[in-house]
């Protein structure tokens, strides 16, 4: 009796089983991904699917969700659900939709925001199925030199630099040729590398799978013994690269990806997880970071949904029964509601728990306690920078420049941010410089005879605080000189690695926390959001930290739900849509994967087939 009912209740489970992880139907399809289309230069064109601003008579009928963000994390989300059948409204409070994919023209000159180069998109890897997906294949990838980082250590005569290649070998033999006497240090580090990318999903399968089940796979141990990753997460990098070289130089290399948080106080998992990004190449979308946004939208509004800009959220609606249920939209001076059944937030676990909620569900204990999960991070500045020339007139390249004052990161990064006000801008550790323009095989068809750059650095968001209450461009000379003090110190150290630029610059825009919390809607103007500390990557943190939150029928996507940058946000706009569709859409994706290599085998065939 008792074995058959063990075997009743097999059978059910793994029905269940099944039914959950393949029987329903998939968003994502061969069929949906066509050609790409002529790039669209019409300015007007694009505005009307980048900047339509928001009107009650705008907004679809009988909305199934809506997304509050138009970065990629909300925007990925919103269109996986479009393509499950979902009508989608996404909200942005700007004036055009992107996040920090979106760029902006000023006086002949295209920023970029946020996006500087991606990884990961090479022919058939998931990353650019997921693109070709949520594009239907409009979206076109330009791949970069092989030599897409330069990492420089020390000033003048002590200035030391190390080229960062990408390919399956190349990568590491390059780093080896640089370093002959840690060969095996590197080789130790690209296994870990190895294995992070590998396994990394486990974390994510953390996520997706019931909570209760999750923390007891990890607190009994079996989670350790299934892979290392989940011990990788919560390690310091410090401490781990400490037991593999006491070379600094090579230490700076392995976590020369800074996002505002010292080696000695991040995860190598994440730090291995971001130079691994680029093993298979960099790349930049042709056209500009803009294309994202433009293609994802018109995947939406193809499957009857809308993306809607200068359409401030001011509060997620919630009933007596504490669900969400849609949100309130500041018009003007009216509060106009939208509802809908699913709310997805995509502006920041800080903004949406303390800020777009009522007062009375925010004091919550669930609430507190997910909020504490978390540290504010740290914010950004940023440098935008025009010229006259093309990029072989002043000597300008498609790599990067990671530019380091010395080899102790977690010193330099410590003093920097226990200094004072007065004493920063003199004082600036570190800073990465970028070239959009010679990126772009396009850019020179849209600007002629012009060329860009991007400084960016992490800066305490309290050096700004003063000025918070002021309006944007309006902010006083006091403000324009502090921020033009950082300004003058990073732009003179970028002429120490491009002179030619000096005499050419003829537009200068420079961004602080307060601009990005005005444009991004960055809570303390961190574009990164959360900070991305050691704790917040413990294995248990992680599978706490998911895309539901204690308010039914509200989800978080980006970057505050696995990692940050465009790929990581985008991540978590799939483990945002795979949590509201009750459907893991990554095995949609892997089988995908699948037939695609199979296809392309079968083309390799036959095409060796002919050459015989």
């Amino acid at each position: 009796m008792w074995l058959l009912i063990l075997l009743v209740w097999l059978v059910i489970w793994a029905g269940g089983t099944y039914w959950y992880l393949f029987g329903k139907p998939s968003p994502f399809s061969l069929e949906s991904v066509r050609p790409p289309g002529p790039r669209e230069f019409d300015q007007k064109k694009r505005d009307k699917v980048i900047k339509q601003g928001f009107s009650v008579d705008k907004v679809p009928q009988n909305l199934d969700a809506i997304v509050i963000g138009s970065g990629i994390g909300g925007l990925t989300a919103g269109a996986t659900l479009a393509k499950a059948g979902k009508k989608v409204l996404v909200l942005e409070q700007h004036d055009q939709a992107g996040g920090c994919c979106h760029t902006y023209v000023e006086k002949g000159f295209e920023f970029d925001v946020g996006l500087h180069y991606i990884g990961q998109v090479h022919e058939n890897s998931l990353l650019r199925i997921a693109f070709d997906q949520i594009t239907e294949g409009q979206l076109e990838f330009q791949e970069l030199q092989p030599h897409f980082d330069t990492v420089q250590i020390g000033l003048g005569d002590e200035k030391r630099e190390y080229t960062i290649f990408s390919g399956k070998r190349e990568m590491k033999a390059h780093l080896m040729k640089q370093f002959p006497d840690d060969t095996e240090a590197i080789e130790t580090f690209f296994n870990i590398m190895k294995v992070s990318a590998k396994k990394t999903h486990y974390l994510a399968i953390m996520k997706l799978i019931p909570q209760w089940v999750s923390l007891f796979l990890l607190k009994s141990g079996i989670a350790d013994l299934v892979s290392p990753v989940f011990r990788l997460s919560g390690t310091p990098a410090t401490d781990f690269l400490n037991t593999l070289t006491n070379n600094k130089d090579l230490q700076v290399v392995f976590s020369y990806f800074f996002y505002g948080v010292p080696p000695k106080e991040s995860s190598v998992l994440i730090n291995a997880l971001l130079i691994h990004h680029y093993k298979r190449g960099a790349y930049y979308p042709k056209g500009g970071a803009s294309e994202i946004a433009f293609h994802i939208i018109r995947t939406i509004q193809k499957y009857g949904g809308n993306c809607l800009v200068r359409a401030p959220v001011s509060q997620i609606l919630v009933d007596k029964q504490g669900a969400a249920y849609g949100v309130t939209v500041k018009k003007g001076q009216e509060e106009v509601e939208v509802h809908a059944p699913v709310v997805v937030s995509n502006c920041g676990i800080f903004t949406t728990f303390q800020k777009l909620l009522p007062p009375e569900i925010q004091v919550k204990h669930d609430i507190q306690e997910r909020l504490n999960m978390m540290k504010h991070g740290r914010g950004s500045f940023l440098i935008f920078s025009g010229f006259d020339g093309t990029a072989e007139e002043l000597g300008l390249v498609s790599t990067n420049f990671w530019l380091f004052k010395d080899n102790d990161m977690d010193k330099s990064m410590e003093d920097f941010f226990a200094m004072n006000k007065e004493e920063a801008p003199d004082n600036i550790p570190m800073m990465f410089i970028t070239i959009p323009s010679a990126k772009d095989p396009e850019a020179n068809t849209r600007h002629p005879g012009k060329s860009c750059m991007t400084i960016l650095t992490m800066v305490k968001y309290e050096w700004f605080e003063e000025w918070k209450d002021t309006s944007v461009r309006k902010r006083g000379d006091g403000y324009y000189n502090y921020k033009m003090r950082f300004a003058k110190n990073l732009f003179d150290w970028a002429c120490t690695v491009f002179p030619k630029i000096k005499e050419k610059l003829v537009f200068q825009d420079v961004a602080t926390p307060l601009t990005n919390v005005h444009y991004l809607g960055a809570q303390r103007g961190a574009m990164y959001s959360a900070e991305h500390n050691v704790e917040r990557f413990y294995a248990e943190t992680v599978a706490r930290n998911r895309c539901s939150t204690p308010v039914k029928n509200l989800y978080i996507s980006g970057q505050d739900v696995f990692s940050c940058g465009i790929a990581g946000a985008l991540h978590g706009g799939l483990l945002c849509a795979s949590t509201v569709l009750d459907h893991i859409v990554y095995i949609d994706l892997l089988l995908l994967k699948k037939k695609l290599k199979g296809k392309k085998a079968r083309e390799l065939a036959q095409e060796a087939k002919k050459k015989l």
